[in-house]
């Protein structure tokens, strides 16, 4: 009897996955069945600390832009973006021109679409679509995750 519950399981997990479009259909059942054990695991990619702080920087430096904080956004630049934006007080107005074009604006969905070492390129968008952004270079520097695609 319990061979039957197992096997329907994994059918149904397969069947599942199937109509989700998941391309890995053994890495869902296995950790299914011991479902108890396997959350704590499950849990520790979600929070690791390089990606969170990068999600972290990203929604700040947009806030920061859409506030508008020229000067906020602006330390939220990498040196060589900031070194190519120049003077931060022209950056500032440039924050200021893009809040007053698009007003306040916050991220709908952020995705992190590669992460390796102290390089990122992060995906997110707006309900403005011509604000959204795909593949954004993200540096770390000194610790601290920095816009990066000038």
């Amino acid at each position: 009897m319990h061979r039957h519950h197992t096997t329907a399981a994994l059918a149904t997990a397969a069947a599942l996955l199937a109509l989700t479009a998941c391309t890995n259909a053994n890495s869902d059942p296995k950790p299914a069945e011991p479902a108890a054990s396997s959350s704590p695991t499950a849990a520790a990619p979600k929070a690791d600390p390089a990606r969170a702080d990068l999600e972290k920087a990203v929604r700040a430096y947009s806030a920061a832009y859409f506030k508008p904080d020229g000067a906020a956004a602006y330390t939220a630049l990498s040196k060589r973006c900031a070194a190519k934006a120049g003077d931060a007080d022209i950056f500032a107005g440039i924050v200021d021109t893009a809040a007053k074009a698009y007003g306040k604006q916050e991220i709908q969905t952020l995705a992190v679409d590669q992460l390796a070492g102290d390089m990122a390129r992060v995906t997110y968008t707006y309900s403005v679509p011509k604000l959204n952004q795909t593949g954004q270079p993200w540096a770390r520097e000194g610790g601290v995750w920095k816009y990066d695609g000038c």
